[in-house]
């Protein structure tokens, strides 16, 4: 079982982890989050990218657009993959990115925006391949001042994710953790420490948090008393993430 991060690279060596568990699996829909508001995508892409270097060339990672990918191609200078953007969404255009030979494709921190593009992506892409997203900004405010076609366009494709990896702070008292294949955990502060009070089979939504967290309630899936593990100190990890942005 997979025990709550204290350090960035604890974070990242974990969701490498899970994803290639999820691969192994035969999961091919895949995304990975890391949601502290401190943290910028690019720092983690080029920390969690190298689990996956030994696909070589058959690794495509593509950005959202074409500013971001040239920077990554600048910034890390010679690397065995493919960098790409996703593209203005025009089908030849898109076509173009996925090549027959292309194994795994990594996209880095997509937005609502590129939805319908990602959407038409991945049936290029087919079920037979993996594509993970990491740190995709789909289910926030960004939502808001898009049409109804295009919400519609989002939930249907969030709902055909697996979510192999997802760490989020809840202010400095909790955190959602989910590592694959474990279950959904909920962890609460006592005493200055972080202690795992909950697990569950679907991602928890913002009500059940709130009362898990109200309560301290211990529950499992089978709705029994879950066991007290040995505490892990997620202040750590929000000091050092804070660090790295100052």
């Amino acid at each position: 079982m997979a025990e709550l991060p204290k350090t960035l690279e604890d974070a990242v060596i974990q969701a490498q982890q899970a994803t290639q568990a999820a691969i192994a699996d035969g999961q091919t829909r895949l995304q990975v989050e890391l949601l502290f508001s401190e943290l910028k995508f690019m720092l983690v892409a080029e920390q969690f990218i190298p689990g996956f270097e030994t696909y070589g060339d058959k690794l495509k990672v593509l950005f959202a657009d074409a500013g971001a990918s040239a920077l990554a191609r600048r910034d890390w200078g010679s690397v065995p993959y493919k960098i790409e953007d996703i593209g203005t969404g025009r089908a030849a255009s898109l076509e173009s990115k996925i090549q027959p030979e292309d194994e795994l494709f990594l996209f880095i921190a997509p937005t609502t925006q590129e939805v319908p593009q990602l959407e038409q992506l991945c049936q290029i892409i087919g079920d037979a391949r993996p594509f993970v997203m990491l740190n995709p900004r789909l289910e926030d405010a960004g939502t808001v001042g898009i049409g109804y076609a295009a919400r519609q366009i989002r939930e249907r494709f969030i709902k055909t994710i697996e979510s192999c990896y997802y760490l989020r702070p809840i202010f400095e008292e909790a955190a959602v953790f989910r590592c694959y294949p474990g279950m959904w955990e909920i962890w609460v502060q006592n005493s200055g420490n972080y202690e795992k009070v909950a697990e569950l089979p679907q991602r928890p939504t913002g009500e059940e948090i709130d009362a898990i967290i109200a309560k301290g309630q211990r529950t499992t899936a089978n709705g029994e008393t879950a066991p007290t593990k040995k505490p892990n100190m997620f202040r750590d990890l929000q000091r050092f993430l804070k660090a790295l942005s100052s």
